[in-house]
């Protein structure tokens, strides 16, 4: 099977793509299309969306993190046995960092990359005419990008789309349908963006509401012709993250979320066990295994049951002392001696690590990241270079007095210093790890 994709773009957050997004994928299932989504960039929360929407696992890419080579190999992973693909893209569409061409991070670089073409959805509340100026924009702003259509979104009324429409398709580009402005489709939002898939209290109906838009709205038929099939050259797996250990004891519930989906399946396919287990259910890791991740979530909206979860903690202190533990971003402080919440209560951690960590007293931390890594543990060997990022709104309050498990870097290589603790078979750091840097 041949797969199609195309990309959703738009000129900035907040246009509406992951609601088109995610309406489209479950309108094309409806009728029959093996569709599957794709994120780009470091967002881990869209891809349940995406799941929910079709049934088939979701995917980030980033140009950035990953090297050509991985994402040629995911992709053509992902494209097995499906018809279409259908990637949103993070922030605006030319969004990244000041990069190697190609390595940005921004979703255009998969456009040209692949030669995938972009369906860009325009919000054209308080405009009209002046859509058409934007949309111009994005068809000369890069060669190598190819604008197939446009997708408007929040039209007050019918006059204010035919205003929109004619000016659009005076330039030579095609509208495929216009959303009109409806509130009741806005997805549920906080601190680290939606509410996830799988805590939305009505998911799915919610899901067939958006879809329901996108038939009576678009042109399913013109959006289909408009995706290329995918002719992509065999790629590597070489430089992605290796799994942990055979048996990985992994965190998963709602406060430990976070593993994104090429890592669990690019684990799976190296032969190891995923043992999930419940630290919100008083679960400790299981016998057999080697290995303990705690991955990110929302620790601190859970810290009064984290704290009292004694069965966990103690279970896991019996693990750390023959096997090795790891925890990113939430599984880090979930680490440490205490987290303070947001109403500035303090909880007693794990204590595995000695520092401590606040969601009181917040601080947005938010960007790429490279990491060398300064001891043999579950990320890679000392010297080995990680690719990732860093998004969270709590901060160190106690550092503590372990020594620091790398050394890191921003996008752009510019250091930042020490990062993260290690104490033991015990690591941890707000770092999140997407793949390997490669070798020099």
């Amino acid at each position: 099977m041949s797969a199609r994709a195309l990309i959703i773009g738009a000129p900035r957050s907040g246009s509406g793509k992951t609601s088109v997004t995610i309406g489209l994928l479950r309108a094309f299932a409806r009728r029959g299309v093996k569709v599957r989504g794709i994120k780009t960039g470091p967002d881990y929360i869209d891809p349940g969306f995406h799941e929910a929407a079709t049934g088939a696992p979701g995917l980030n890419l980033d140009s950035w993190a990953m090297a050509p080579e991985l994402l040629r190999h995911l992709v053509s992973e992902h494209a097995e046995d499906t018809e279409l693909l259908i990637i949103e893209s993070a922030m605006g569409l030319f969004d990244g960092i000041r990069s190697e061409p190609g390595r940005t991070g921004a979703a255009s670089d998969l456009a040209s990359l692949f030669g995938i073409p972009v369906l860009l959805v325009l919000d054209v509340s308080g405009q009209s005419r002046t859509a058409a100026a934007i949309a111009c924009g994005f068809v000369h702003y890069d060669p190598q990008v190819r604008i197939a259509g446009c997708i408007l979104n929040r039209a007050g009324s019918e006059r204010h789309r035919h205003l929109c429409t004619d000016a659009i398709n005076d330039i030579g580009l095609p509208v495929v349908g216009t959303v009109l402005r409806d509130p009741s489709l806005t997805l549920p939002e906080r601190h680290l963006g939606l509410v996830q898939a799988h805590e939305h209290p009505e998911v799915d109906a919610h899901i067939d509401r958006l879809a329901d838009a996108m038939e009576a709205s678009l042109d399913l038929d013109a959006i289909f012709a408009a995706a290329a099939p995918l002719h992509i050259p065999s790629g590597s797996a070489e430089l992605a993250l290796a799994p942990p250990g055979q048996r990985i004891a992994l965190a998963q519930d709602a406060a430990f979320t976070f593993l994104y989906p090429h890592l669990g399946r690019h684990w799976r396919a190296c032969g190891a066990e995923l043992v999930p287990f419940s630290p919100l259910a008083n679960e400790a890791p299981a016998d057999g295994c080697d290995v303990c991740w705690l991955p990110g979530g929302y620790p601190e909206l859970h810290a009064g049951r984290l704290a009292a979860a004694d069965n966990f903690r103690t279970g896991l202190a019996r693990f750390a002392e023959r096997h090795p533990v790891h925890g990113e971003c939430g599984g880090y402080m979930v680490l440490g001696e205490k987290l303070e919440d947001a109403d500035g209560v303090t909880h007693r951690m794990a204590g595995l690590l000695s520092h401590g960590t606040s969601f009181a007293k917040r601080k947005m931390n938010l960007g790429y990241r490279q990491a060398t890594l300064l001891v043999d543990g579950p990320l890679g060997r000392k010297g080995d270079r990680i690719r990732g990022h860093e998004f969270h709104y709590a901060r160190v309050v106690s550092p503590g007095h372990d020594e620091p498990l790398a050394q890191i870097a921003d996008g752009l290589g510019t250091p930042i210093g020490p990062s993260g603790a290690r104490r033991g078979l015990v690591s941890g750091s707000f770092f999140h790890a997407i793949a390997r840097g490669e070798i020099d």
